[in-house]
């Protein structure tokens, strides 16, 4: 085995959080990754985060303690790469505002629900999207807070039919970003484990988790 990643899964279960867990488990280990996966935040604090080359936080609208997310927060300042998808890392721990500094934005609404719409891909030249063009897709709509020094990839656009204030508002899908020596990719996508099922959605992630990684 090559580099190592840690998962680290809870919360709300319609996120399903722990079969996706698996999902992303078997995706790393695919890719030469020694793969640990733990449910709960409290490995954090108990285990050396420095060892991991990559984390992906897959806990919904929960909380943190502070011993932990200070030990996340270090880890990936200090070069540990941070990759997560939906509300799993969007939607996790809402009174950390590090934690979204970290992250890059914040989920705040999905207008209609599950709905149908666009993801249009805006920097075709970068390798984590490369091949794939703008395609449709049915989940939930991710409105987002975010921090203006993302490298956006992806953006949506919303058609003012579930909420008539926000028509025609571009809302970043999936970016990059550094954050001290670590870096952290992002996607909007992933309500369910069932949403890997779409190959452009898979791909992204996947190269978007390998980029992240140190």
């Amino acid at each position: 085995m090559g580099r190592k990643a840690l998962i680290f899964w809870g919360g709300w279960d319609g996120h399903t959080p722990d079969r996706s867990a698996e999902v992303v488990r078997g995706m790393l280990a695919a890719n030469d990754f020694a793969v640990e996966v733990h449910p709960g935040t409290a490995v954090l604090a108990s285990a050396d985060l420095s060892v991991f080359d990559l984390i992906v936080p897959m806990v919904t609208m929960s909380t943190i303690e502070k011993p932990e997310l200070g030990a996340l927060v270090h880890a990936v300042r200090e070069g540990a790469g941070l990759a997560g998808f939906h509300g799993t890392t969007g939607d996790s721990f809402r009174n950390e505002t590090e934690y979204q500094f970290m992250v890059g934005g914040q989920w705040v609404s999905h207008p209609g629900n599950i709905i149908d719409y666009t993801v249009d891909v805006t920097r075709s030249d970068d390798p984590i999207m490369q091949g794939i063009g703008s395609f449709p897709y049915r989940s939930e709509q991710y409105y987002m807070h975010v921090d203006p020094s993302n490298e956006v990839l992806a953006t949506t656009t919303f058609s003012g039919e579930h909420l008539d204030f926000i028509k025609g508002v571009v809302m970043p899908v999936m970016w990059k970003k550094h954050y001290g020596k670590g870096r952290v990719f992002y996607s909007a996508l992933g309500h369910t484990a069932e949403e890997f099922a779409v190959p452009e959605m898979r791909t992204i992630f996947e190269r978007g988790a390998i980029w992240a990684a140190r």
